[in-house]
């Protein structure tokens, strides 16, 4: 009797549940085909009726994009040309001129020829501003003019160009380019070997580990993993490399999203290369998430000591959907966690300030986690190196600058006005860093601070309540002030300003590959993390 009135209970009670949950779901589904129908016509309507001509894909395109950015930055929609370029990404491999390119209103301009491709040995230079592509006027041009350097293999493309003010042109043949993940490895001294992972495409683990093991081959003892200025990119591949340092078996990286069939825990599935050997990882603020997932399973699991400055905090995962006509849509579907159980995303897009911009995770928010050793770490953030050094904390003024590409103006200048520097022994000097402080006067730069901000919305409150006539002198004596406070703020970031300086003006002369030629001397983190390595009980003590 009282099993017949448990299952006259729980029937009812479940039936009671599919029918919430079925109504829930017909009401969403009603909501979306009714905003689907209202755009639709809307969308006719400009099409037919705007007193111009409209570019129905265009404004499709727009009106996508503009839907997603109130989500994150990492949901994106790709056009079947952003598809192409997204392949190319994870691949590392296309056909074109083998050159790094930032595409402007009217003009292409040089950021980074890759040594001995196309734009190499055509003679372009980073700084060199391209203005005409075959027939092309690029400022008359309306769509992506990168898509024009593209086309097959052993093809020639025409480009006119300036440099320093004075017109050049130039034949490029293309060919095929092969972006490595890793674009450098050597031994720094008899026992230390240095691996540059630059990205996490489909060759990130094969060659991270082809360095590791012929490093091991010159005697090396002990390894430097660098992620600085790493972006990231596939998840699979910074599982497999943890698993070249920790044993098979481990949780590296577990996923949590509202869809149950995106929740899935990462382990390392195949044995090590070498899961006793020294290993620090240098990272900074551009590190961010395969190069977190990599860094912060390492410090969560004690394996190695991280060195530098807080990463970037991406603690997302996203995942493609292919869409009708060769489309896609990039959609994050989950927050990824570390071993210890930390997500270390800093930016809140979900609880957006009063202009719709994303709030970063303040620090009395973070939670408290232990590594397996006990030691603690935290979310929120980013990584939190275990050694972090001033110098190479990206300031909010230094991230301006770099922003308006001056520190990149700036070395494009340097270099033709020192045409003879010996790079070997290169230093800026404080006259240097004057001329540099003169460089962002001559061109205009304005930097607008939290503080600027807030001020300026007190001052508008004040405006609207008749009191900006008391507090004016005060408010434009606090601005004074802080101009000269972002005066005093390029000085107290000097060497982190140098130092950037410094990498950019290197490259020019001697490219990517000389320039981790040069750190192995001169840059601040190795010799921080040669010099720990060298002391066994000193690594040891970071670690417990």
């Amino acid at each position: 009797m009282k099993k017949l009135l448990k299952k006259r209970i729980i029937i009812p009670f479940c039936a009671l549940v599919i029918f919430i949950s079925s109504t829930a779901f017909q009401n969403d589904f009603f909501e979306i085909a009714k905003q689907i129908e209202i755009f639709t016509t809307l969308y006719k309507e400009v099409n037919m009726n705007y007193v111009d001509d409209t570019n129905p894909a265009q404004l499709m395109d727009t009106a996508i994009k503009s839907m997603l950015s109130d989500l994150d930055p990492y949901t994106q929609f790709y056009n079947e040309q952003d598809v192409e370029a997204e392949k190319i990404r994870r691949t590392g491999d296309y056909t074109g001129i083998g050159a790094n390119v930032r595409t402007m209103k009217d003009k292409l301009v040089i950021i980074e020829p890759y040594k001995d491709y196309p734009a190499d040995k055509a003679g372009l230079k980073a700084g060199d501003e391209i203005i005409k592509i075959g027939n092309t006027v690029l400022a008359n041009y309306k769509e992506d003019a990168g898509d024009l350097l593209k086309g097959s293999s052993s093809t020639k493309v025409t480009v006119t160009y300036l440099r320093q003010g004075k017109e050049y042109n130039a034949d490029i043949m293309r060919s095929e380019v092969e972006i490595d993940a890793v674009p450098h490895f050597s031994m720094i001294d008899d026992k230390t070997g240095y691996i540059v992972l630059d990205k996490f495409n489909n060759k990130a683990s094969s060659q991270t580990g082809y360095a590791v093991k012929d490093l091991k081959a010159q005697g090396a003892e002990n390894i430097i993993l660098d992620l600085r200025g790493n972006p990231g990119g596939l998840l699979l591949e910074a599982v497999k490399i943890v698993n070249l340092f920790v044993p098979k078996g481990q949780l590296v990286v577990s996923t949590k999203s509202k869809v149950k069939k995106f929740n899935r825990s990462y382990y390392t599935q195949n044995d090590p290369i070498d899961t006793e050997i020294p290993l620090i990882v240098l990272i900074n603020g551009t590190s961010a998430s395969a190069s977190e997932i990599v860094s912060g399973a390492l410090q969560d699991l004690d394996r190695a000591v991280i060195i530098g400055s807080r990463s970037f905090g991406k603690g997302l995962v996203q995942r493609p959907k292919p869409l009708t006509y060769g489309t896609q849509l990039k959609i994050t579907i989950s927050r990824y966690y570390t071993p210890s159980g930390r997500c270390i995303q800093a930016l809140d897009y979900w609880n957006r300030d009063d202009k719709g911009n994303a709030v970063r995770i303040e620090k009395d928010k973070y939670n408290e986690f232990k590594t397996k050793n006990g030691r603690k770490v935290f979310d929120g953030g980013g990584v939190f190196p275990d050694e972090a050094l001033a110098e190479t904390k990206n300031s909010a003024i230094t991230k301006a600058i770099q922003n308006d590409f001056l520190i990149f103006d700036f070395a494009t200048d340097y270099y033709y006005k020192h045409p003879n520097t010996d790079i070997h022994n290169f230093k800026l000097t404080t006259a240097d860093f004057n001329d540099f402080k003169n460089f962002l006067k001559t061109n205009d730069f304005t930097f607008v601070t939290e503080t600027e901000k807030a001020l300026s919305k007190v001052l508008e409150k004040a405006v609207k309540e008749d009191l900006d006539d008391n507090i004016e002198t005060d408010y434009n004596a606090l601005v004074s002030k802080l101009n000269n406070s972002k005066e005093l703020a390029i000085n107290e970031n000097k060497e982190e300003i140098l130092a950037l300086l410094t990498d950019e003006i290197v490259k020019r002369f001697v490219y990517r590959e000389g320039l981790y030629e040069f750190y192995r001397e001169h840059n601040l983190e190795i010799k921080k993390a040669s010099e720990i390595l060298s002391s066994p009980s000193t690594y040891k003590n970071y670690l417990n």
